[in-house]
């Protein structure tokens, strides 16, 4: 069925003067939810990990048409989350043809859109809006000005047309009366000057607002919603009491409470799928890659309030990815394997987020992310070997054993050379690989059982990838009680 294209025809269509009155942004997004709810599905489909405590919080809100702020550190898919409200719009959306701020066709508020339904009456036409048209985004800075949000004088309008500067004929509107009939999304609203915050809550509550000294009202139907960070938001002040006061739902946002969920968002964002090759990344080295972001968490070398991003896996693990399939490449290899090795050749995108504090700006921030990554290792193999017997194996490197392993290496040498150390092969059963796997499957198995032995100081490891014998850590034995030097001695002769 085709949509109607003028007013007349409108007003015969289900889009009824009642329904488009009654019905604002809020009652359409929580109509429409209620819809999703009654399905049983997911209300935000690609949103995992707030099943239980984001999105219950969300509904909520959005239940009880509040406008709401979502506060939590960089990389927990806020924006994203803001974005996805669109889901809960109609599909189409009738206004006034060439509006610049949406006008119903029933009740318009500007005076371009009255004028015109008098003189041209059920002869105006009609257009409609997507979700996505219906959706404004701004990111705050301290430069916006209250032009950009919600308008300013435009004197060559004026000129044109022969109007006053006060009349509302020569505004030039703003973002945030463009998103009339919408979604209106501020990211990082603490940054936002107080003085453009007094007109955003001003026109919220109130309607009106003054351009240049003429007062403009502008009775806008806007679902509001914003983004902060915690830190800026209750720490630095920034956001103004009134402002803070009209916000309904204040919803906190967290990182990924689990291995899996984690696990599951980079395998959701990452660029896993690439052209020419078959990919085939091990359960283990997606857990190293994830455990890297949760041990950044928990370190005290990291800033806490700065956070570590959810785009810290996913980054590595593109890295890790590509790192593979440069050695594939090289060799003529059919199949990619990623390894350990290619996960520390990833550090460029480990180290560029993280926020360092004092101590580990002394260590620096490469020393920082070996770091991590080794602790990442030692978790992810005590869970697949904890209590294994590896004896045989590290007997084999004190017995002198010495192999290396470039993470550029083709996985043909690299699997001859494993095969010489005692006992190592028969382990890899344990993940999954046998020996009638291929070669990349193989080698990178193997290779992570020695990473893991290394992790444990079972086993040494140089720069160059050289796995040797560990260093043998010397007994401490007590000495007899010595008279402590001092730290330096005086040549100046006594008087």
């Amino acid at each position: 069925m085709s949509l109607p294209r003028t007013l007349g025809d409108l007003r015969r269509s289900p889009f009824s003067e009642e329904r488009l009155c009654r019905r604002r942004v809020k009652d359409e997004l929580r109509e429409n939810l209620v819809t999703k709810l009654r399905e049983s599905g997911p209300v935000f489909p690609g949103i995992v990990g707030f099943d239980d405590t984001v999105v219950p919080q969300i509904v909520n809100a959005i239940l009880s048409r509040h406008n709401f702020i979502l506060l939590g550190l960089r990389g927990q898919a806020k924006s994203r989350i803001l974005r996805a409200l669109t889901t809960l719009l109609d599909p189409q959306m009738p206004c006034i043809a060439g509006c610049e701020i949406h006008d119903n066709p029933y009740l318009p508020i500007c005076r371009r859109c009255r004028e015109e339904i008098a003189i041209k009456g059920d002869d105006t036409a009609i257009d409609y809006l997507t979700p996505d048209e219906r959706y404004v985004e701004k990111l705050a800075t301290p430069d916006v000005t209250i032009a950009d949000l919600i308008g300013d004088i435009d004197p060559i309008k004026a000129a044109r047309g022969g109007h006053e500067l006060g009349s509302e004929l020569t505004v030039h509107y703003g973002l945030l009366p463009r998103a009339n009939r919408g979604i209106f999304a501020i990211n990082e609203l603490p940054d936002l000057a107080g003085k453009i915050q007094v007109g955003l809550f001003n026109i919220m509550q109130e309607g009106d607002v003054q351009i240049k000294g003429y007062p403009v009202r502008l009775p806008l139907d806007v679902a509001l919603v914003f983004s902060a960070n915690p830190e800026d938001y209750t720490a630095r002040g920034k956001i103004i009491t009134p402002l803070k006061d009209r916000i309904g739902s204040e919803i906190r946002t967290h990182y990924p409470a689990t291995i899996e969920e984690g696990i599951a968002i980079t395998a959701q964002e990452a660029w896993t799928q690439r052209d020419g090759y078959q990919l085939h990344v091990p359960k283990y080295v997606k857990e190293v890659i994830e455990r890297v972001a949760f041990a950044a968490r928990e370190d005290k070398k990291i800033d806490k309030r700065s956070g570590v991003s959810q785009r810290l896996p996913i980054s590595c693990m593109e890295n890790v990815i590509s790192n593979a399939e440069r050695r594939a490449i090289r060799h003529e290899e059919k199949l990619v394997v990623p390894r350990i090795g290619d996960v520390y050749a990833a550090m460029p995108a480990i180290t560029g987020k993280l926020e360092l504090e004092y101590e580990g700006e002394m260590k620096g921030a490469d020393h920082v992310g070996r770091e991590l990554i080794r602790a990442a290792i030692a978790k992810t193999y005590d869970g697949y070997f904890n209590g294994a017997n590896m004896q045989q194996v590290v007997q084999w490197f004190d017995l002198g054993g010495e192999i290396q392993l470039a993470d550029i290496a083709s996985a043909g040498d690299s699997l001859q050379a494993l095969r010489g150390i005692q006992g190592l092969m028969e382990k890899v059963v344990k993940l999954g690989v046998g020996p009638k796997d291929t070669a990349e499957l193989q080698v990178s198995a193997a290779e992570f059982i020695l990473e893991g032995l290394y992790a444990h100081k079972r086993i040494g490891r140089n720069e160059e990838r050289v796995f040797t014998a560990g260093e043998k850590q010397p007994k401490h034995v007590e000495k007899p009680f010595e008279r402590e030097e001092p730290p330096y001695r005086s040549r100046r002769p006594f008087n």
